[in-house]
């Protein structure tokens, strides 16, 4: 299994690149434990991320630089195929996001 996201700031139409970005796994007692973190590189992506295995995951953002109004953005995701890649994008415009399971 393996784990990448990729960050698009679609007010201006670019990656986003240098955003931290924070993996954590849910432990049986319901706290968040960390895994990972990282920066986008200069095309917005972060990859090659510790496989997480199945279980309730999340991937924060750290989007200050890049929005004014999201100071972070959380996105909560369950692997239950862990033997597959998870993509997890997120895209940021000013006052919205979207995210997705991508390949």
């Amino acid at each position: 299994m393996s784990l990448s996201t990729h960050v698009l700031d679609a007010e201006v139409g670019r990656p986003a690149a240098g955003v931290p970005v924070r993996l954590e796994s849910r432990a049986p007692d319901g706290s968040w434990q960390p895994v990972a973190a990282g920066r986008t590189d200069a095309d917005g992506r972060l990859g090659d991320w510790p496989a997480p295995g199945a279980g309730v995951h999340r991937l924060i953002f750290e989007t200050e630089e890049i929005s004014a109004f999201y100071p972070e953005v959380t996105v909560a995701f369950r692997i239950t195929e862990p033997d597959r890649h998870h993509h997890i994008p997120l895209l940021l415009s000013p006052y919205a996001y979207s995210t997705y399971r991508g390949s």
